[in-house]
């Protein structure tokens, strides 16, 4: 899996510390290790407390509005955790190549992904429809 993303991402610290447990879990890493856009991501996210993240990024479980820069095609989708993942109800997991390009990115910014099947996507986010923080829950 590899994506091709801008060089700014905010993270909050509990993203960043949930996320370096989820892909340092065992279920997670596999036998050879995780190495890949998490990681870096991981490495490279300017980090925030939760309180004072911009409600313009997107955060675990935010609702982003997004159009296929091929097509034109909108779409909504929610960032969250492998097991709540359900891809036909638009729940794409964090480490899934969409949902690894969207992580910290703010509304205008452009994902960019590959998935498995060496296929090429790009999306513009349009809008954060919904993001905990900006709800006052600083905790999911």
């Amino acid at each position: 899996m590899e994506i091709s993303t801008p060089d700014e991402r905010t993270l909050t610290e509990l993203d960043h510390v949930r996320l370096a447990r989820l892909i340092r879990s065992p279920a997670e890493a596999g036998p050879a290790g995780h190495d890949g856009p998490i990681d870096a991501l991981l490495d490279a996210a300017e980090l925030v407390p939760s309180r004072a993240v911009s409600p313009d990024i997107v955060t675990m479980y935010s609702q982003v509005e997004l159009a296929d820069l091929a097509t034109g095609q909108r779409q909504r989708l929610t960032v969250c955790y492998p097991a709540d993942a359900e891809p036909a109800r638009g729940f794409v997991s964090v480490l899934s190549p969409v949902g690894a390009a969207l992580i910290g990115l703010r509304v205008g910014a452009v994902a960019r992904w590959r998935t498995r099947a060496g296929e090429e996507g790009a999306a513009e986010v349009l809008a954060l429809l919904f993001q905990p923080e900006a709800s006052g829950d600083y905790v999911t």
